[in-house]
């Protein structure tokens, strides 16, 4: 009797399937989602809400470049972030340096589409 190739491909699949691996690069930049909890420098943070995305959409021409402003759990402590603009928190300095997906024009974003990316400094 003879297997379907469909079958011997998904077999070695799943053989093959350990192999893979994924690697990221440490650029210094602690990535989260809202509700996501990461540490960096020894600091934790945890997005909790967005309040403002109003940076200029791709493709358009802004007088403003607009900012993002989120409610964070940093270290214990509910802050706000600006995108930017370095808050000190806990002993460190926690900025909001990264905001995905890039805001484009004529698209809705959820709040559970969003990416943060922290940086802290001591």
């Amino acid at each position: 009797m003879t297997r379907p190739p469909a079958l011997a491909l998904l077999v070695a699949l799943l053989l093959l399937g350990g192999c893979i691996s994924i690697r990221t690069v440490d650029d210094g930049i602690a990535r989260a989602r809202i509700g996501e909890r990461v540490a960096q420098g020894g600091v934790s943070i945890v997005p909790l809400a967005l309040l403002e995305d109003s940076r200029c959409p791709a493709g358009v021409t802004c007088i403003q470049a607009g900012t993002v402003r989120i409610a964070a759990d940093i270290a214990g402590v509910r802050t706000e972030l600006a995108l930017g603009q370095p808050a000190s928190v806990a002993g460190a300095s926690v900025s909001l340096v990264e905001v995905y997906p890039q805001h484009r024009k004529d698209i809705t974003y959820y709040p559970d589409e969003y990416r943060f990316g922290f940086r802290v400094t001591r």
